[in-house]
């Protein structure tokens, strides 16, 4: 094919993002500078979010495709929204935990924003060569930013935990997509899409199982979720934001793609596959953190019981349903930055470890009302409280349900709610416990995270009481 300006132009975000990577590079090896290495970062998101409108699939809803290997859709584009602000983000919770590091800082930036730049190719993918290079992009700079603070307890072996598990999965994707070339002959999903498949296409359909586990695994659903508690709890805070960010919208928008592109013949057998997980899922991931006091690990299984409500959309009915997954996972991004960002605000990389108790939190409401204050609003929107945008997340899962009359599924979400509702509670209370606790780290609490913490408050609030403009974006995309 012609490669011309045009060709490229889907690709403004993905190059943007490049060559700031390029520039922070250059800063680096010419003087290291926080501050310089910081507001570069912040620079290169800000740009790529602006090219956004000047891409062909924003601008004019026009599919367009980039070599045989990407195919950016309105769709694509979402996501790339999504992670870009969730980029951003983690960007300055990143900046304020580290002000005080002793070690080099700068370093963690380039991996932040590789990270995201394979996530966005990843999630444009429409071939499995791209799909795999863009897993290992976004997989491979986070082990190192899982283990950055390598001093402290719990983050090396948290990075090893990851990088060694993480392996596994690469390699059930890859032995999964040699089995589904073996037989259909092709790697592209379009291609896939068009294969005519014989009725004994076993080694295809079994191909096609290894690739969803694999990436169950990235998504942390039960059972492939051991790994999930141990790599939050090790990792600093802002990272654990960009693991239940980033890395789950990337993954879950490639498994999008997969399951739609594919032939219902290799894809059937998966339903009542994900029915078993995504209830596993949900029961697993609420049960376990009952019983938790360290708040990362709550919303590390936290995180699991919701990647199975997501779930829910994915395995009723006979065809996807997008428009609920991308309302869900909305809410989902940005109630999770403000969960972790609450965290990062309280703690710093210079200390032996994250105030991550829910005896740091006790009383946090009268010595912070602002950090306090959006802490209850985040709580409120993971249980699904009405007037905040997590309600409307589970209630566009709860219509799915019902319009497939999936009742085992409506009884799974009903339940793990009610369940979640009370371990969200038990840290709400403690924001508003008079005693105060010697092991608060009150003098740390950082004025920027707090700012952004309380604007996903303003974001969670907004979107609960007025989503009509963010759900007819949604529905409009295709």
């Amino acid at each position: 094919m012609n490669f011309t300006a045009a060709t490229f132009l889907p690709l403004l975000p993905v190059i943007v993002l490049s060559l700031t990577t390029v520039l922070l590079m250059l800063a680096i090896a010419i003087k290291r500078d926080h501050a310089i290495s910081f507001w570069i970062t912040v620079a290169g998101f800000l740009l790529s979010l602006l090219s956004l409108q000047f891409t062909p699939a924003f601008a004019d809803s026009v599919p367009t495709p980039v070599t045989g290997l990407l195919l950016f859709d309105n769709n694509a584009y979402f996501y790339t929204l999504l992670m870009l602000f969730a980029g951003l983000v983690c960007a300055f919770f990143l900046r304020n935990f580290l002000l005080v590091y002793p070690g080099n800082r700068e370093e963690v930036y380039l991996l932040l924003l590789i990270a995201v730049i394979g996530g966005l190719v990843l999630l444009a993918s429409s071939h499995m060569a791209s799909f795999f290079i863009g897993l290992e992009l976004l997989s491979v700079p986070v082990y190192g930013m899982v283990a950055y603070t390598y001093e402290r307890n719990r983050a090396l072996e948290a990075g090893v935990k990851y990088l060694i598990l993480s392996a596994a999965a690469s390699a059930f994707m890859l032995f999964g997509m040699a089995l589904v070339y073996a037989q259909v002959g092709t790697l592209s999903l379009v291609g896939l899409s068009k294969s005519v498949l014989v009725a004994d296409s076993y080694l295809a359909g079994f191909g096609v199982a290894m690739i969803a586990i694999a990436m169950c695994f990235k998504l942390s659903l039960a059972p492939f979720h051991l790994w999930t508690p141990d790599v939050y709890q090790g990792a600093p805070a802002p990272v654990g934001a960009l693991l239940a960010t980033v890395s789950k919208v990337a993954v879950l928008a490639v498994l999008i793609r997969l399951l739609v592109q594919a032939p219902v013949e290799l894809t059937h057998f998966l339903q009542p596959v994900f029915i078993v997980i995504l209830v596993l899922s949900i029961v697993v991931g609420n049960l376990l953190a009952l019983t938790q006091d360290n708040v990362k690990r709550m919303l590390a299984y936290s995180s699991i019981a919701h990647m199975g409500y997501l779930f829910i959309p994915l395995a009723a009915g006979v065809t996807v349903d997008v428009q609920t997954v991308n309302v869900y996972l909305l809410a989902y991004v940005i109630t999770t930055l403000g969960a972790f960002g609450a965290i990062s605000a309280m703690s710093r990389a210079a200390d032996g470890g994250d105030s991550e108790n829910i005896a740091n939190f006790r009383g946090l409401f009268w010595r912070n009302p602002y950090l306090g204050g959006a802490m209850v609003f985040v709580m409120l929107s993971l249980a699904g409280i009405p007037l905040t945008t997590g309600f409307i997340g589970k209630f566009y899962v709860f219509m799915t349900a019902v319009n497939t009359s999936s009742w085992v599924l409506l009884a799974a979400l009903i339940i793990g709610s009610g369940v979640g509702l009370y371990y969200y509670l038990r840290l709400m209370i403690s924001l508003f416990a008079r005693e105060q606790n010697v092991s608060e780290q009150a003098g740390v609490i950082s004025r920027s995270s707090v700012f952004l913490v309380v604007l996903m408050a303003v974001l969670i609030v907004w979107l609960g009481v007025y989503p009509q403009p963010a759900l007819e974006f949604i529905a409009e995309l295709k």
